[in-house]
């Protein structure tokens, strides 16, 4: 989410504080999880309110765990492809297809819907080359019929034709979604810019705005209808339901509930790895997977999206305006609390009648930030997001066996997207 409100400078004492917490060797790096106590109460909210199976740091007298790719500071995975190159040829297609579905009637409605995909400003289209690659991935045999009639192959291809088709389209709405919301969050937000440019609701106004979001939304369950399978149409649905309970959890948020770990992961979940979980689960029944393989694409969906904004939260500390796109220290000066400072919360007891205060005062910014570079806040972050890209990656190893090059070779690139993900710098 990008915010444009600020504050004053943050003094160079405090960012100097910040920046003594990513020095490497310092002896709290190894400090995650130390104790049972903590570990379980984050593993047990963590289950409770994601169902995760366990994948945690292993403590004395414990087994090690069945996969640990990513490890503290280095990951197996040494030279990890482009996995959007393995699809870039279909993403310009979808590409092509987005513009042309946000055509309208009214001049001022279509050139507000499709504002972002004009400016270039959708990223690399990360959710779509997700879906992709876990398309192809799950070109398994499988011992039931599939869900659809059986199409017809064309020479050359991986997958059937209008499977495929069908697989782009949740792409295609799973983009769709994720721009309206974007839309949508920026209006709330009050912001002035988004990667860069001015934000739709600054340039066309907030009403407009919103419309352009609902106008994204609407074209998106219009592809949905048409895919005539309503398991995924629910599951599409449940996802607009969930970014907006978790808009109004971050809107509403109680003095307790902004220091609780469990209600950020929570929020997290609804607000950025619904999206990507379920519509990896929508893939897996387009193709007439068993429930079993449904789950394993949406674990993975919800472990890499999950890690994603865990990094996203570290970004909004370390990161800088032209990585980010954003100015830095947006979430903090909005009153949003996230994992970084949470973790130094339970180094810091103090630190919480801080965060209870408030930051309209510049210098509770100021006096965060120092306990935060005098903790293991940023470290902490870092590694609960290698633990939920271990979780993501177990998923993609733990899918049925294939010798098909095309499949192998996307399941890897997915694996790569994990090590991706936790190591970007914006």
């Amino acid at each position: 989410m990008i915010f444009s409100r600020g504050f004053s400078r943050i003094s160079r004492n405090s960012f100097n504080g910040l920046c003594r917490c990513l020095l490497p060797n310092r002896s709290e790096t190894h400090q995650f999880f130390t104790t049972n106590a903590y570990s379980q109460s984050l593993r047990d909210s963590t289950q409770k309110i994601l169902g995760c199976r366990e994948f945690w740091p292993t403590f004395p007298g414990s087994s090690t765990p069945r996969h640990q790719i990513h490890h503290q500071s280095t990951s197996i995975v040494e030279e990890p492809q482009d996995p959007f190159s393995l699809v870039s040829d279909e993403l310009s297609l979808i590409a092509d297809k987005l513009r042309a579905m946000v055509v309208a009637k009214v001049p001022k409605l279509a050139s507000a819907a499709e504002y972002f995909f004009k400016m270039g400003v959708e990223g690399k289209r990360f959710r779509p080359t997700v879906l992709l690659l876990m398309s192809t991935a799950l070109n398994v045999s499988i011992p039931e019929p599939p869900t659809v009639p059986e199409p017809h192959m064309r020479s050359g291809d991986a997958l059937p034709m209008e499977l495929r088709a069908r697989q782009q389209c949740i792409a295609e709405v799973t983009e769709m979604i994720h721009v309206a919301s974007l839309l949508h969050d920026d209006v709330l937000d009050d912001a002035d810019t988004r990667r860069g440019i001015g934000s739709l609701n600054s340039v066309m106004g907030n009403k407009l705005a919103v419309l352009a979001g609902d106008f994204l939304l609407s074209r998106a369950c219009v592809a949905l209808a048409s895919l005539r399978n309503t398991e995924v149409v629910s599951l599409l649905s449940t996802v607009v339901e969930h970014l907006v309970t978790g808009e109004t959890m971050q809107m509403t948020t109680a003095a307790d509930q902004r220091c609780s770990m469990e209600y950020y992961i929570e929020k997290t979940y609804y607000k950025t790895a619904s999206l990507i979980s379920n519509s990896c689960k929508a893939i897996a029944i387009l193709a007439g997977h068993t429930t079993e393989v449904a789950m394993m694409a949406y674990d993975y969906g919800k472990n890499l999206g999950l890690a994603f904004q865990l990094i996203d939260d570290v970004l909004d500390f370390t990161g800088t305006s032209a990585s980010l796109g954003k100015g830095s220290l947006t979430d903090i000066r909005h009153g949003i609390i996230t994992a970084p400072i949470l973790f130094a919360m339970e180094e810091f007891p103090q630190l919480r009648a801080v965060v209870e205060q408030g930051f309209d005062n510049p210098a509770n910014i100021e006096i965060a930030l120092d306990y935060l570079g005098k903790s293991n806040g940023i470290q902490r972050t870092r590694e609960l997001a290698r633990k939920h890209a271990n979780l993501a990656a177990e998923a993609i190893e733990s899918l049925p066996e294939s010798e098909d090059e095309d499949v192998r070779r996307s399941r890897r690139a997915l694996l790569d997207l994990t090590h991706i993900v936790i190591t970007r710098t914006k």
